[in-house]
């Protein structure tokens, strides 16, 4: 039964591929009894010790070019899309870097202009206790309403 089956199935594969005409199903099963016998192959048609024909192995040939071509291409698209990736991923990288190091320039400026008013302010603060009225706040005016 399972022979059967498979011939059955091997038969349809082939029709949809148009090599039905190749298909020889095994020997001893059902279906190789009800198939008439096969015309004498002629030199055009010989087959290959496989039971492949000329035309089976060039059409099958095409498919195996066709396939690698397409592979060949699918590898190429795919190391410029690596190779895309790495670029970009090496430039934000650098973005990042750059900007990381102005901030950190911007915040270290800051500081030192913070520290360095801090400092002037203690100076005048401890001066304006220490007499010097010069070096005194000025006293804020109050704000109208």
């Amino acid at each position: 039964m399972t022979r059967m089956i498979w011939a059955a199935t091997a038969a349809v594969a082939l029709l949809g591929s148009g090599q039905a005409s190749a298909f020889q199903p095994p020997a001893g099963t059902v279906a190789a009894d009800k198939v008439a016998p096969a015309e004498k192959p002629t030199p055009a048609t010989k087959t290959a010790p496989d039971g492949t024909t000329p035309e089976e192995r060039s059409n099958t040939a095409r498919l195996n070019a066709e396939q690698a071509s397409r592979a060949r291409q699918d590898n190429v698209t795919y190391q410029q899309e690596v190779s895309a990736a790495q670029q970009q991923f090496a430039h934000d990288q650098t973005v990042f870097a750059e900007e990381t190091a102005a901030y950190e320039a911007e915040k270290a400026r800051v500081a030192a202009m913070s520290a360095e008013e801090r400092m002037k302010w203690e100076a005048d603060a401890a001066a304006c206790k220490g007499g010097d009225l010069t070096r005194c706040a000025k006293p804020v005016p109050p704000q109208p309403r």
